[in-house]
């Protein structure tokens, strides 16, 4: 089988990820990594054995795939300079910032016949994989994604970095229009959104509330799911599942003491667990190949993005009306 040429542009935290992976895969030859930092670039050059550039563009005509890992203000500009190339793209979530910007860039790549897939690397744990054969009627979801501040990512606040992924799974998961919206959050160490909590209604009366921070000092990525007759428990990190069957509760009072106590049917899911990110380049790469079906069709990735926006636009909104109210006294 003929090699395919790839390159990665942004090699930052995870476009060094995106680099590594391809290093192992059979088939692929890496023709170039390109950053606008030169150091970066050179560094990243040297540890991988591949040519490195500082434009971009200058990849184009050479590479037949590309990963883009750039700030999510540039997604739109260099995407659509490869998609215009005739160069199939796997771009880094969120796929843009705006929904016009991201209809563009998927109208682009039908009309030349590429594929344009948005890195959403939950999609590909195996947790997440066992969970849709596990839950069919979610009556309430939790998903929670905490973890200590890093000032590494300055682009975005917490719900375009990293709630966008509970959304994109739950929204998948609970297979249903979203009906209400409440969003309530704060900004911490940056002026952007730090911690958000949003409580999203459905038309099929399914409720999800999902947080996600980074003013905490525990690492957590966990997604709850409830329905009438179990409860399933999935950890992202660990790619493990729980099933919680048969629970009860009763209380004693004895002497002063009350005493709760609970019992359930707890069974571990077996889980096939690989690197989830090479699954992600793997399918990506199957489908550029073999034209293969897409994970999630483009409706609902633009669905997912749409959400996001909406809960970041209830967030700045309430922030909005906050500093009002201070000025105000």
């Amino acid at each position: 089988m003929k090699a395919v040429k790839a390159g990665i542009v942004g090699v930052g935290r995870m476009g060094e990820y995106h680099v590594g992976v391809l290093a192992e895969m059979q088939d692929v030859e890496i023709v170039g990594v390109a950053d606008v930092d030169e150091a970066r670039a050179r560094a990243i050059s040297q540890k991988y054995d591949v040519p490195f550039f500082t434009r971009y563009a200058d990849l184009i005509g050479k590479v037949d795939v590309v990963v883009i890992a750039v700030p999510t203000s540039m997604h739109y500009s260099v995407t659509k300079d490869f998609l215009e190339g005739g160069v199939h793209v796997l771009l880094e979530k969120p796929c843009a910032n705006n929904m016009d910007d991201a209809r563009d860039m998927f109208n682009l790549a039908e009309r030349k016949g590429l594929t344009l897939h948005t890195g959403h690397v939950e999609r590909f744990n195996g947790a997440v994989q066992e969970l849709h054969k596990i839950v069919k009627e979610p009556l309430f979801v939790e998903a929670k994604r905490t973890s200590p501040f890093t000032p590494r990512i300055k682009d975005d606040g917490v719900v375009m970095d990293v709630m966008i992924h509970d959304i994109d799974i739950v929204l998948n998961l609970v297979q249903s229009r979203v009906k209400r919206k409440s969003v309530a959050g704060i900004s911490v160490f940056t002026d952007k959104d730090d911690v958000v909590t949003a409580q999203l209604q459905f038309e099929n009366s399914c409720i999800a509330n999902l947080l996600a921070s980074r003013a905490s000092q525990n690492k957590e990525r966990t997604l709850a799911v409830s329905q009438k007759d179990s409860y399933v428990l999935l950890d992202y990190t660990e790619q493990e599942i729980y099933v919680h069957r048969q629970s009860s509760s009763e209380n004693q009072l004895s002497r002063g003491t009350l005493r709760y106590k609970q019992a359930s049917m707890v069974e571990r899911i077996f889980v096939h667990k690989d690197n989830p990110l090479k699954l992600e380049l793997a399918h990506f790469l199957d489908c550029v190949r073999n034209g293969s079906p897409r994970k999630i069709a483009v409706n609902n990735e633009l669905y997912s993005l749409e959400i996001a926006l909406e809960i970041l636009d209830q967030f700045h909104r309430q922030n909005e009306k906050l500093l009002e109210k201070v000025k105000a006294h």
